[in-house]
């Protein structure tokens, strides 16, 4: 991914209002993300731990969406996969996070679902630059190269669904 500024996240919201999307709040160290190793920017709200963003290249247009995260405590004995990127994480370490579709559909409260790595961080699970708590990534005959091929295609199935 190559990286984007402050203006173009905030402009690239493509389901919440130009209003939420300047209020927001951006990730620190926005310059200092690996930019070559993202397939997309996802960040937690530091200020409200129930919503999520994730920004991408699509198509060589920059796209943002906001994302909510289930009110869903599960036991540290309990494993989820993230559908992005296959990566297994126990406990809250894979959530269910919803976005409102763009348009009508989201101001009539139409959403679609993901469960995904709460941190978002699944671009560098996949080319294992991180690593996960007591989770872990199944082997897999694929390259890493497949796998960010996979990765991606993932996420623009869900990109498809927002923005429908």
């Amino acid at each position: 991914m190559k990286a984007v500024t402050e203006q173009e996240i905030r402009a690239s919201f493509v389901n919440c209002s130009k209003g939420e999307a300047k209020r927001l709040t951006l990730p620190r160290g926005l310059t200092e993300q690996p930019w070559d190793d993202l397939d997309f920017l996802g960040w937690r709200d530091s200020g409200a731990p129930d919503r999520g963003y994730l920004v991408t290249d699509r198509g060589g247009e920059v796209v943002g969406v906001a994302l909510r995260l289930a009110a869903e405590r599960r036991g540290s004995l309990h494993r989820g996969m993230c559908s992005l990127c296959l990566t297994t994480h126990p406990g809250s370490g894979v959530s269910l996070m919803t976005a409102r579709r763009a348009g009508q559909a989201g101001r009539d409260s139409n959403s679609v679902g993901v469960y995904v790595c709460t941190d978002l961080a699944c671009s560098l699970y996949v080319r294992g630059k991180k690593i996960p708590d007591l989770g872990g990534r199944l082997e897999e005959t694929l390259t890493v190269e497949q796998q960010i091929d996979r990765t991606r295609s993932k996420l623009s199935a869900f990109l498809d669904k927002v923005m429908v």
